[in-house]
């Protein structure tokens, strides 16, 4: 029993119910994450503004030399004192090479880092990795690329108990000043895993782009509880919760509406163990003036899902607006959550903000999807 709630009772009922309400979304969350944390991973609505995140193949495939790039998600914030916050930062870097005159090959290398936090528990997750991928052309000019991705990660879990009080802590009078007998494991632990992709891009002439790729994350299906890992009679571990490997699809293209106006479709397909996510929409990509590539960006989007009971709803719709100005693009979106967690409360959807600089811009027209 977590004693924020006996200090409620001297509130309104009006206030104690919506107290209650937050406390036990905390909770609820915090079980998912903890608990459950093989359904599902960390997500982001601008996938395409996190290309490390969404498939290895996609690292350093950009109309440039390097790439730094940042995207912060928060969501609850409408019944969280402290959201639940999503945090990523990554950098990559591309090089020419010659294994075949003939043709434009490149080898990039990438550093991206997640931090995955509920404040409310201080429960967080971080993650740190390396990638590599070998873009290879496919034709004369620059027109097809092949590329290859694989991408190494180490996380990092970690709670603190410090923050979590139990009933049998309680004085019985006005304070949770005992000690609990609850079994708690260690609070911080370490895992391994590993990432693969493939991607096509393909730019038939000029304003006109398409990308398809698959990916596969978490080839080693890591052990992720803060519990050991129990054996059987014969000694032989028994995984008590393994993260799915998750398997991806992307869609991306650019068609030319006219000189300044494009379509830019977008999908995201992801398969977790029972859970389905699918991400689509479109941007309207404006060319601000008929001299350089300042652009803005107007976006909507759905997100489907299909949950472990085989329930398929649709989990939110997005709204998006993004600029372009030389090498630096920002994206705002808002998700507004439609799922039957809206009774909870109030301002359940997801606030999400990125930004990237693309380094010595070389050529459009060797197109990464953005947003």
């Amino acid at each position: 029993m977590n004693k924020n709630l006996l200090q409620l009772m001297s509130h309104s009922p009006k206030s104690l119910l919506m107290s209650i309400s937050k406390t036990t979304l905390v909770l609820l969350l915090f079980i998912l994450v903890s608990e459950f944390a093989q359904a599902q991973d960390k997500h982001f609505t601008q996938f395409y503004a996190a290309p490390l995140t969404l498939n290895p193949a996609l690292t350093g495939s950009m109309p440039g030399r390097y790439r730094v790039s940042g995207i912060y998600r928060d969501q609850w914030r409408g019944v969280l004192d402290n959201p639940y916050v999503t945090f990523g930062a990554a950098v990559d870097v591309n090089f020419d090479v010659e294994f075949d005159s003939r043709y434009k090959d490149q080898v990039a290398i990438g550093l991206l880092f997640v931090n995955d936090k509920v404040p409310e528990v201080d429960f967080s997750t971080n993650q740190i990795s390396l990638s590599a991928a070998f873009h290879k052309g496919l034709d004369y000019d620059k027109k097809q690329f092949l590329s290859l991705g694989i991408q190494g990660t180490m996380a990092q879990r970690n709670i603190n108990y410090e923050n979590l009080t139990f009933d049998d802590e309680f004085n019985n009078l006005d304070a949770f000043d005992g000690i609990t007998a609850e079994d708690l494991p260690g609070n911080n632990f370490g895992y391994g895993d590993l990432n693969v992709g493939l991607n096509y891009r393909l730019m038939p002439k000029s304003g006109y782009a398409f990308n398809i790729g698959v990916a596969m994350h978490h080839v080693l299906t890591p052990e992720v509880s803060f519990y050991a890992t129990s054996t059987d009679k014969d000694d032989e571990p028994i995984s008590k919760s393994s993260l799915y490997s998750k398997y991806s699809g992307q869609l991306s293209m650019q068609v030319p509406l006219s000189d300044n106006l494009f379509l830019l479709p977008r999908a995201l397909f992801a398969l977790q163990g029972p859970h389905l996510e699918i991400n689509a929409g479109t941007n309207l990509r404006i060319k601000l003036n008929s001299f350089n590539n300042n652009s803005l960006h107007l976006g909507a989007w759905a997100r489907p899902v299909t949950n472990n009971n085989g329930d398929t709803s649709l989990d939110a719709i997005v709204a998006l607006v993004g600029i372009e100005l030389g090498g630096v693009s920002c994206g705002l979106s808002y998700d507004a959550n439609l799922s039957s967690y809206q009774t909870a409360g109030t301002g359940q959807g997801a606030f999400e903000f990125s930004i990237t600089y693309i380094g010595s811009f070389d050529n459009e027209d060797i197109m990464c999807p953005k947003f």
